[in-house]
């Protein structure tokens, strides 16, 4: 028997390998699987997927592929079709349950294997759900999703003669202890913790406890309709729970986290949000004090504030196109040791397995807040800028392509110091920066811009207003 497994009985056994053969396109996306459950993510969708990626893992040597769902609804019936479809290729199944994004990440390393798919719809609407792709340690994405997809529509599925075996394993224990053992905090911090309902909430307060802290819990039941506020913490209308805890307890720190629990949020005492760049100088600071001259990772929505960090703390930072999962195979071809992107998604690679993993980044960031009198001043000391949030240009399908391409060849920018087109175009001025990128999820061009001072942030916004009417004289510009 296998350690914390059980054996399961007849009727988890597949029932027929039968698959469909086709799936709707629309839900491959560019970073993971998702769409709409039973409309384009149904469970005969789930169950070719399964079946797809079970031959893959064959062909790769693969011999058990970890499953986890989270807390939406729909989960318990997607993760029964995934996963016979896995068994009807051959390859085993080591069921984790319900279990947050990372915890399915940990699993393929714990277990061996390297392998999982996490069920979830992160910070989606209640009604989308979706996967989260590893093979072999690497990250399925781009190219890798449509493979699976032609492997559904060719029938090269390969089923196998016997399903694979199927055990349950509880890795919950080993994910706590794992980072109770590498993570130490200086004294105990009180802290308010909210989960948005989401998965992390069956997890994110045992951790933290585990770690010393005291704990005030907001929404911490995970219930897939999140009743009380959407989970997605890059949000500030999803923290305004979270500032009202801080401000009316003795809490020193509030943490969000999203839905499936791979991306962090941050507020002070004082209820200002801590953004991910900013996280990202900190954790930078405290990874270089071990590893100095290492290389970070970040990508190009990050503040530019977060490069002079990085130099100033002996670093070499690295600009990368957005994604967690293109974020995630350029940490492993780099071998840097900490990455990090604006939308909340930390990857540490130092001491940590490399994957974005939002629990590990909190335990992480209270590693450091611990050694500080006052946490919420040591961030608010950290390097800030006037800035927006991101921003969306509305284009119709494959038209965000199309116009940022243009914006490449055509455009020019008055004073630019800059023009970075490798996700997009960001353009570098003396006093700030303005970025335009297709999204590679939606139909939308996505903006963000930054300056020193809001006479900077108009200057540089009138700039780019110019050059995207001249390539689109009927957009609907949101500034």
């Amino acid at each position: 028997m296998w350690p914390h497994s059980r054996a399961l009985d007849s009727r988890d056994r597949v029932r027929g390998a039968a698959v469909a053969t086709t799936v709707d396109p629309s839900i491959f996306k560019a970073y993971d699987i998702r769409g709409i459950v039973d409309r384009t993510l149904t469970e005969a969708a789930a169950r070719a997927i399964g079946a797809a990626f079970g031959a893959e893992a064959r062909a790769r040597g693969v011999a058990e592929v970890a499953v986890g769902r989270d807390g939406r609804l729909s989960g318990p019936r997607l993760a029964a079709a995934l996963i016979e479809g896995i068994r009807a290729s051959g390859t085993a199944v080591a069921d984790i349950g319900m279990a947050a994004t990372p915890m399915v990440y940990f699993a393929g390393f714990h277990l061996g294997s390297r392998s999982g798919i996490a069920i979830t719809g992160s910070h989606n609407p209640p009604e989308y759900n979706g996967m989260k792709l590893t093979l072999a340690g690497d990250p399925v994405y781009g190219e890798g999703l449509q493979r699976l997809r032609s492997r559904i529509e060719a029938g090269e599925l390969a089923p196998a003669a016997a399903p694979g075996a199927l055990r349950a394993v509880d890795v919950a224990d080993a994910y706590v202890a794992r980072i109770v053992g590498d993570v130490k905090l200086a004294r105990t911090m009180k802290i308010a913790i909210d989960c948005g309902n989401g998965v992390a909430g069956a997890i994110a307060p045992r951790l933290f406890r585990a770690l010393g802290c005291e704990v005030i819990e907001l929404f911490c039941e995970v219930d897939g309709r999140f009743p009380n506020h959407h989970p997605d913490p890059a949000h500030p209308e999803n923290l305004q729970d979270l500032m009202r805890a801080l401000a009316t307890t003795d809490a020193e720190l509030g943490l969000a986290f999203d839905g499936d629990g791979d991306r962090l949020g941050v507020v002070t005492k004082g209820g200002h949000v801590i953004y991910p760049d900013r996280q990202l100088m900190l954790f930078a600071r405290g990874v270089l004090a071990e590893r100095p001259g290492a290389e970070i990772i970040f990508d190009v929505k990050c503040s530019r504030h977060l490069a002079a960090q990085i130099r100033a703390a002996g670093g070499r930072p690295t600009m990368w196109r957005t994604g967690h999962s293109l974020i995630k195979a350029k940490l492993k071809e780099t071998g840097a040791p900490l990455a990090g992107e604006m939308s909340g998604h930390m990857f540490f690679n130092d001491r940590w397995y490399g994957f974005d993993d939002a629990l590990y980044a909190g335990a992480r960031l209270l590693e450091l807040l611990s050694r500080e009198r006052d946490p919420s001043a040591a961030l608010d000391a950290l390097p800030d800028a006037v800035s927006t949030p991101e921003l969306h240009v509305k284009t119709a399908e494959g038209e965000n392509f199309t116009l940022v391409e243009r914006l490449k060849s055509e455009a020019t920018f008055d004073g630019a110091r800059d023009v970075i087109t490798i996700d997009g175009v960001r353009v570098e001025y003396a006093d700030g920066f303005g970025l335009a990128r297709p999204s590679n999820t939606t139909p939308v061009v996505v903006l963000r811009f930054e300056a020193d001072t809001p006479q900077a942030l108009a200057r540089i916004q009138a700039d780019f207003r110019r050059a995207l009417l001249a390539v689109k004289p009927d957009a609907k510009l949101p500034f």
